[in-house]
């Protein structure tokens, strides 16, 4: 049978073309029912991390002067807030995404690490509204875009790297142990006072930055300030091959790829007892 030219033909069962389909439409129902029913809508996206940058700003400028630190505190702080709202919101939806989808594990054949992959994409949906946030912010401190900022895609992909092995990894131990909920939590609120987000890297002592700059999380936001707010005050904010040598920023990408390959064999692995576990 000879088919009309411009035939448009569907995507291939189970090909790339369709995964993306699949992807898509999972993203764009979970982004619309997150603010469903919601009077501000897509605007709580910004209120929620703008308040706690407010709440942050006045006590540690008021009260512990940490804003004399840096002319750029304020940015350096949203900038903190964003980034780890991010990793948390995005990690905490993909750990609960299949059993908030357990429908689609039963009724559907695809792969299954679309669901928490949708999920993290969500997040960067919102973590994209945020960022505008943080660019009017730039913006008003009147600094001065660089060549060198074109750097921050490879460091977004590496902090979506880190998110998505994480997010397979506790999506995979939320199926078996719903106790992971309670755990990511306090981890979570663990790591958001211990990463330099609220202070300044170089106030920590030296044993503390050598621990800290082992997480990922810490390696980017640090580049991310370095590149956008201290690129020509290097002196003012601390990075990887500060503390753990010239070669040290390859230890913490070595981390976010090891979790996203942990991450993706913990999945593979346990994925045929998904549907009969959620």
């Amino acid at each position: 049978m000879v088919e009309a030219p411009g035939t448009l033909h569907a995507p291939r069962p189970g090909g790339i073309a369709h995964r993306l389909r699949i992807l898509q439409v999972i993203v764009l129902a979970e982004f619309k029912l997150k603010y469903a029913g919601s009077a501000l809508g897509y605007v709580w996206s910004v209120v929620k991390p703008l308040t706690l940058f407010t709440v942050l700003y006045l006590v540690f400028t008021r009260i512990f002067k940490l804003g004399s630190v840096s002319e750029f505190y304020a940015v350096s702080l949203l900038v903190g807030i964003v980034f780890f709202s991010f990793f948390s919101d995005a990690t905490n939806q993909g750990m609960v995404s299949l059993v908030h989808r357990e429908s689609l594990l039963r009724r559907m054949r695809f792969p299954r690490m679309l669901i928490p992959t949708a999920a993290t994409l969500t997040a960067a949906m919102t973590f994209g509204v945020n960022l505008v946030v943080v660019v009017a912010f730039i913006a008003w401190e009147r600094i001065e875009p660089q060549l060198d900022w074109v750097l921050l895609i490879p460091l977004l992909v590496e902090l979506y790297v880190f998110i998505l092995g994480t997010a397979l990894v506790l999506a995979t131990l939320f199926i078996s142990f719903r106790d992971m909920g309670q755990v990511w939590e306090l981890a979570a609120q663990l790591m958001f006072y211990a990463s330099p987000i609220i202070y300044p890297a170089a106030l920590l002592p030296q044993w503390a930055q050598e621990i800290v700059f082992l997480n990922p999380f810490v390696q980017i936001l640090q580049d991310v300030r370095a590149l956008v707010l201290y690129d020509d005050l290097p002196a003012n904010n601390v990075t990887a091959p500060d503390v753990l040598g010239e070669f040290g920023r390859l230890i913490p990408v070595g981390i976010a790829l090891a979790v996203f390959g942990l991450g993706v064999a913990l999945f593979k692995r346990y994925e045929p007892w998904f549907a009969e576990r959620a």
